[in-house]
């Protein structure tokens, strides 16, 4: 067991516990064994499962780390069905306000400096109050209008003893139930405590802003915050105040005047680059985090999560998404097995003729619920059901753009998110050939030609030194090499006893032309000997071959099972 059983942490194994068996997964706990970190306390096994909406109450109730772990979930449908996902989703954080003694301290502390130095005016009520930090409008020495996010104190060490807890259980149910080593938990907790570790430095999150204000220059109606650097700090983070109204809180009077349709399809077009073209896109785009403007523009805010995409990984989502929005099954099949990992018990025929049915509803174009964002996490979850795990990506960029999808529709109910991201994917793709056929295209393939070209000579070099020190070797891997020296051993004897048999037939053939007086049936005696000889050899060797390696296959077969 890797349990600790200090009293922080059996608190919180005691929590996740009863969380499980509370919402239906009273299995892990038990396989596990996890039941002994209960220290005795009182287990009803035999609970119903909770609702989504129960499930993610309990979780808000459980702290921060709980929330955005259901968050971090929420874009994981190879672990949870579609309903548990929406309402993992629209996880809120529902805490007390630091009070303003706190707050001022913090940033004095962070700024080196006196709150009346760095600001004109700092209001002490926040606007906004989550787990891991709050917002406050102020004003700089100049009058700039800023909104300053501050850290909680004591957050970090909360969440890094959270991610302890988590971790030890993870290793018990990833080594002791199959659940753990069909999802590997552990690595969903890896990618869960780089993401949160991330969005507690509020100085990547500056960065994280500029970075995306750079991939939208060309989409002139969504901004970003802008960063002050100089007053910011891991703890304290200072960005330009944008006025505007949430998506989710627009009045129909406000409506008229907004061009809804443009908006929504000018983000979900910026997503698509994001993800395709980038690798680099807002992995929180709920209704909550983007903001009408006052001049009628989109506001992306709260940049603390955010996702990379690989650039290898980003060319198969590309292919994917055309594949999809095409209608093509069997590419998106052959697409969705290449990003995944396939288990032991992956059944292929199986998951090909689950994507072909998958894409061949989505083709249908029938069904006006069906959007790209809800057929990826589908496509998600099958694959998942089949014994192939799925690139955390897919899931995420699944999960993003049916967020983006819920935005689009309040903007514009009209929206159609199917055509504008199909669209769009093919532009990209069509870029992605033109710029491979394009002179800098051309000129990159000429350097990792001369960069071949270059290595070759030191690698040939190596070559031929291995060969005359007797270096070079094959490695042969096989199941058992017994059997395959033995193996080689009966064919080496039965082609020497066809040519044999050969010898003896070609030999009678030609003595049947020798008169003598020892004759059988009127034929040359030696030679007719010669001839039944090698017919009974021939006999025998193929009833050896049909009927003695049979039942040697079968008796290896039922040795394996």
């Amino acid at each position: 067991m890797f349990l600790s059983f200090r009293p922080s942490s059996v608190r919180r194994y005691r929590a996740v516990a009863h969380l499980l068996i509370k919402h239906g997964r009273a299995d892990l706990v038990r396989a596990a064994d996890l039941d002994r970190a209960l220290l005795g306390a009182e287990v009803d096994w035999d609970v119903l499962e909770g609702d989504p909406e129960g499930l993610a109450a309990d979780l808000e109730s459980l702290g921060p780390t709980f929330v955005k772990l259901g968050q971090l979930l929420s874009t994981r449908s190879d672990l949870l069905p579609m309903p548990y996902l929406k309402a993992l989703a629209r996880l809120q954080d529902d805490v007390e306000p630091i009070p303003w003694s706190v707050v001022e301290e913090v940033v004095e502390r962070e700024l080196q400096v006196r709150l009346s130095k760095a600001f004109s005016d700092f209001e002490r009520e926040p606007i906004a109050a989550a787990s891991l930090g709050q917002v406050h409008r102020a004003s700089l020495r100049d009058g700039t209008a800023v909104a300053v996010k501050v850290q909680r104190p004591g957050i970090r060490r909360t969440i890094l003893e959270d991610l302890e807890a988590f971790d030890a259980m993870a290793r018990v149910i990833d080594k002791h139930t199959e659940t753990g080593r069909r999802y590997a938990f552990r690595d969903l907790l890896e990618e869960f405590r780089r993401t949160l570790i991330r969005e507690l430095d509020y100085r990547r999150e500056a960065r994280n802003m500029n970075r995306l204000s750079e991939a939208l220059e060309d989409y002139e109606r969504i901004v970003v915050p802008e960063p002050f650097p100089g007053l910011t700090t891991s703890r304290v983070l200072t960005m330009r105040l944008i006025h505007g109204t949430k998506v989710t809180e627009l009045t129909d009077l406000e409506r008229i005047d907004l061009d809804g349709a443009g908006l929504a399809e000018e983000l979900a077009r910026a997503y698509i680059d994001g993800v395709l073209v980038h690798g680099f896109f807002h992995a929180d785009p709920h209704p909550g985090n983007v903001l009408v403007t006052d001049d009628r523009r989109l506001a992306l805010i709260d940049l603390g999560m955010v996702a990379r995409v690989d650039p290898r990984l980003r060319e198969g989502l590309l292919r994917l998404v055309v594949a999809v929005t095409s209608g093509e099954g069997f590419e998106a099949a052959q697409l969705a097995l290449q990003l995944g990992h396939p288990l032991d018990d992956f059944d292929e025929d199986r998951f090909r003729r689950q994507v072909a049915d998958l894409v061949g509803v989505f083709e249908e174009r029938a069904i006006a619920e069906v959007s790209i964002g809800r057929a990826v996490m589908e496509l998600a979850r099958r694959s998942a059901e089949a014994g192939l795990r799925p690139a955390p990506e897919l899931a995420l960029l699944g999960k993003t753009m049916l967020q983006v999808n819920e935005i689009g529709c309040q903007l514009d109910p009209d929206f159609k998110p199917n055509e504008v991201v199909g669209r769009q994917a093919h532009s990209v793709l069509r870029r992605h050939m033109l710029h491979s056929v394009s002179p800098s295209g051309l000129i990159s393939a000429a350097l990792e030609a001369n960069q071949l070209v270059q290595r070759m000579p030191g690698r040939l070099n190596r070559l031929f030194q291995a060969l005359l020190r007797n270096e070079l070797g094959i490695k042969l891997d096989v199941f058992d090499e017994n059997l395959l020296v033995h193996n080689l051993q009966k064919i080496a004897n039965r082609i020497a006893l066809g040519l044999i048999l050969a010898a003896l037939i070609v030999g009678a053939a030609l003595m049947m032309r020798v008169e003598t007086d020892f004759t059988i049936l009127g034929y040359p005696g030696i030679a007719m000997i010669l001839f039944l000889l090698a017919a009974a050899c021939g006999f025998i060797l193929v009833f050896n071959i049909l009927f003695q390696d049979y039942w040697q296959e079968r008796g290896m077969g039922r040795r394996r099972r």
